[in-house]
């Protein structure tokens, strides 16, 4: 009779247990097919509630008991005024006056600027509530890169433009080529005393083993339909028809380059700083090609008091390998910044 209690405890056991992991695996499944249709999704953020309650944390830290009580007391009898006033207006049916939105985004520009998936998101989300009144804020850091992902990170800051959405931007670290053909779009530039800014030029740098493949007796066939298909090849023998070619494509692109900056930066004196040069912010701002010399921080702040300052971000959905992915490139890009900050000699030392 024992034997038999106890088998039927186990068995009761093994049921609870088989039916726990069965309902776990239904719902990690539910939610998996869930998020199948969603890429991504858009986040906001109070960046003015932020500010404000950090202020507020700081001052009533440095406040005796005593003037805090007091404080405490001021703001409950302010905001009782506040609600009296919003329900009185309601009642009539008015709303009291909001603070224009200022909208921030963030751009961090890699050399294929594949970030645009999320700029375009993040236009298009600002652009079907923002008015004339309203402003977007870009914090901008890129050196630059691709000229096609480039160009469309640019024409995607021109949507706003077009919609008479007032844009600035503002450059802490650098916007150079690429990073700096967006930040001419705006109405406005901003940036630090030492960010990097210019670079209006075009590069290409092609590898070629023509030499290294004849030395080991391999040959390489290319074949092609158009005379200017392939102007330079990796592995075939270049000639000098392919190089004048490829220098006019480049210089086609440099003169379309300065066209575009002239024409969104008429002040500038172009054919001065379409040299592929760069300059510092202080530097910067005498040729024009900045407007004010300030930090996207000491910004933000000089609007608190006139804006509601909300941050607009598009987050993709992750997988864990993605994210595991993500995490190596990391780790791999910051050894690199290291080893090349050990071979650049202007740093401050």
């Amino acid at each position: 009779m024992e034997f038999l209690f106890e088998y039927g405890l186990f068995l009761a056991k093994a049921i609870t247990f088989l039916v726990t992991v069965t309902a776990l695996f239904v719902i990690v499944i539910a939610l998996t097919s869930k998020q199948k249709n969603k890429k991504g999704e858009i986040e906001l953020t109070d960046i003015s509630e932020q500010l404000k309650e950090t202020k507020k944390s700081i001052e009533e830290q440095l406040l005796t008991p005593f003037q805090l009580k007091i404080r405490q007391k001021e703001d409950k009898k302010s905001q009782k005024e506040k609600d009296k006033l919003a329900k009185k207006l309601a009642k009539k049916g008015d709303q009291p006056e909001s603070l224009a939105q200022l909208y921030v985004v963030d751009f961090k520009g890699s050399i294929d600027a594949k970030e645009v998936t999320s700029l375009r998101e993040e236009i298009t989300a600002i652009l079907g509530v923002a008015s004339e009144k309203d402003e977007v804020f870009v914090r901008l850091e890129s050196g630059g890169g691709m000229v096609h992902g480039y160009g469309l990170a640019a024409s995607q800051l021109q949507r706003l433009k077009d919609n008479n959405i007032p844009l600035t931007i503002a450059v802490d670290k650098v916007a150079a080529s690429g990073g700096y053909m967006m930040a001419c779009i705006a109405d406005k530039i901003i940036a630090a005393p030492f960010a990097i800014l210019g670079s209006i030029g075009v590069i290409a740098q092609i590898p070629n083993f023509n030499k290294l493949l004849k030395k080991h007796d391999i040959e390489f066939e290319q074949l092609t339909a158009g005379d200017y298909k392939r102007t330079l090849t990796m592995f075939g023998e270049n000639d000098d028809k392919g190089r004048a070619k490829f220098k006019q494509e480049l210089q086609e692109t440099h003169d379309l380059f300065k066209h575009f900056v002239s024409e969104h930066r008429p002040s500038i004196d172009i054919e001065k700083v379409a040299t592929g040069e760069h300059w510092y912010g202080l530097q910067a701002i005498k040729l024009n090609l900045i407007d004010k010399i300030t930090t996207s921080d000491d910004y933000l702040l000089s609007q608190l008091d006139n804006r509601h300052i909300v941050q607009i971000k598009y987050s993709l959905r992750k997988k864990l390998a993605d994210k595991l992915g993500h995490g190596a490139s990391l780790a791999l890009e910051n050894s690199l910044l290291k080893l090349m900050q050990l071979n650049v000699s202007r740093l401050f030392k």
